[in-house]
């Protein structure tokens, strides 16, 4: 019986202990900053965050983590960003009387950008499904917007 209870505060000790070392280790409390900021949707700063706390330590896996899942998650807000400008630029270009050809093909091009770019964007197991979802409907806008100008 006592050698159960010696086991299992040996374990509760050694739990405590790596808790207080991922708290006090510089690396790792700018990960868990930048795993708040990750999740919060500023992915700058937590990308920022997560490559000083690798420069500490090239061994800290969540840094490394976070590093990669960051810079997934700001390629889509680019393009999400983007495509939210050309959409603006788009609706001002219908907003007129009449469609210039080179109105139409400002569109065409437009539409082209936002499709190709939705192509090189390669979604993880963990990025943000908000952003994939996004980004996949501004894709599926662009693709049947370029689909009418094409005809």
């Amino acid at each position: 019986m006592k050698n159960k209870f010696f086991v299992s505060g040996l374990a509760v000790l050694f739990l405590m202990l790596m808790a207080i070392y991922f708290l006090v280790n510089p690396s790792y409390e700018k990960s868990i900053q930048a795993q708040y900021y990750y999740e919060i949707g500023e992915y700058d700063e937590a990308y920022k965050l997560a490559n000083e706390a690798f420069s500490i330590d090239v061994y800290n896996r969540m840094a490394s983590t976070i590093m990669a899942q960051s810079k997934t998650s700001m390629k889509y807000k680019k393009y999400i960003d983007q495509a939210k400008q050309y959409m603006i630029e788009i609706n001002k270009i219908a907003a007129k009387k009449s469609i210039s050809d080179a109105d139409r093909a400002r569109i065409k091009m437009m539409s082209e950008i936002v499709v190709d770019s939705y192509k090189k964007l390669s979604p993880s197991v963990i990025t943000d499904n908000k952003l994939v979802s996004k980004a996949a409907k501004y894709y599926s806008d662009f693709g049947k917007l370029l689909e009418k100008v094409n005809r």
